[in-house]
């Protein structure tokens, strides 16, 4: 869960270009942040098309070529996925645990690894969830690369203004982090739009809640629409006797989420004044119908008030004592609670066997979820942060 900086350094070619639009004058920076593993290009008619359209004018410009740089390895990154007792499988994992970003340090411009993981669980078909879990990754760098060139663009016209021609870069994991979590904003806001175009053409009315959690550097961010969870499972402590009247350590459950219920009073209010309503059918129901109050897609409910836009968790530092971040469909949640989550990880971890249709903790938690009885799609992602047993 450390950052990873590249032994080789990164160079910038480029050069400043100046127009005139509408009678602003404006001034971009045109080339290519160039390293040993990976570059970037970065136009100024890409940087146009990214202005005016965001990440799907960009990958749809015949001038701009862009892919995302992704080491390989799956260590940190446990999956599984299960139907349950569904027609259909519409839940959705991603997860990339070493992805290169660039980062800008106080000699300029660096690369940086960080880890990405999402469920997406789809409703009213797998289109909406679908396209998240395939665009999510490329959209979220394109944007991390245009808004970092952006950041040392500024940073650089600073000094030149300034008459200073030696450049040194604060190192400030804030402005990382902020441009990872606008990048992760964006995104969202970049696939819903795109998916609500093609759901108009093809006439679909599916949608999907969105979960994402970024670390980088021993610390985690976690953006969230709908209903799906992040869980913390941290050994606290304290301890207590069990049967035997030995002392044992405990996983301890701490939700990092909340969920977007049409019932959550800021969430309600939201509806109402949009002009919707909140009915129990089964459950409250945006006009009676969507379970959750954020989404990507459900374009026939957006006028009432369902918004695409992810609640999102400050940074967070994790301590010696957090040992496993999990991510889980609300399906996982149906007849578990998260404390139930964390004790499952605790128990195998210690004895395998304790779950032995399962080849991995993730799998041990979708069987356990599946057993006691839930009825809709099960996707879960467990990162463990640490390597000794908890």
């Amino acid at each position: 869960m450390s950052q990873q900086s590249t032994q080789t350094r990164c160079k910038i070619d480029t050069l400043i270009y100046e127009f005139t639009m509408e009678g602003v004058k404006v001034a971009l920076l045109f080339g290519a942040f160039l390293c040993s593993s990976y570059a970037y290009e970065v136009s100024v008619s890409c940087m146009m098309a990214y202005d005016e359209g965001g990440a799907s004018a960009v990958f749809n410009s015949p001038e701009c070529h862009f892919s995302a740089a992704i080491k390989n390895g799956t260590d940190n990154c446990l999956v599984a996925t299960h139907q349950g007792r569904r027609k259909y499988q519409e839940d959705r994992i991603t997860c990339y645990p070493h992805v290169t970003v660039p980062v800008l340090d106080e000699d300029g411009l660096n690369e940086a690894s960080m880890g990405i993981a999402a469920v997406f669980d789809g409703h009213g078909g797998k289109e909406a969830s679908e396209m998240a879990s395939q665009k999510f990754l490329d959209y979220f760098l394109l944007h991390v690369v245009f808004n970092t060139y952006k950041n040392l663009f500024s940073h650089s016209k600073e000094h030149e203004e300034a008459g200073q021609y030696s450049l040194k870069f604060k190192v400030d994991d804030e402005s990382t982090h902020g441009i990872l979590e606008k990048a992760l904003l964006r995104t969202i806001k970049d696939i819903d739009s795109e998916f609500s175009q093609e759901a108009l053409k093809n006439d679909y009315i599916s949608g999907s809640t969105a979960i994402v959690v970024l670390w980088m550097n021993g610390q985690i961010l976690v953006g969230n629409l709908g209903d799906s969870k992040t869980l913390l499972c941290s050994r606290k402590t304290h301890f207590y006797q069990d049967s035997k009247g030995d002392l044992v350590t405990r996983l301890q459950a701490e939700e990092l989420t909340r969920n977007h219920h049409p019932d959550r009073d800021d969430e309600k209010t939201r509806i109402e004044a949009a002009g919707g309503v909140v009915l129990v059918v089964g459950v409250p129901r945006v006009n009676g119908i969507l379970a959750v109050s954020r989404s990507i897609g459900d374009i026939r409910l957006k006028r009432y008030g369902v918004v695409a836009e992810p609640e999102v968790t400050g940074w967070r530092r994790l301590s010696t004592e957090d040992w496993y971040v999990v991510i889980g469909s609300d399906g996982i949640f149906e007849r578990m609670s998260p404390q139930d989550v964390c004790n499952i990880l605790r128990e195998t971890s210690i004895d395998s066997s304790s779950c032995p249709s399962s080849s991995s903790l993730a799998d041990c938690i979708v069987h356990n979820a599946f057993s006691k009885g839930s009825s809709d799609n099960l996707s879960v992602v467990v990162i463990p942060l640490r390597q000794e047993q908890a």
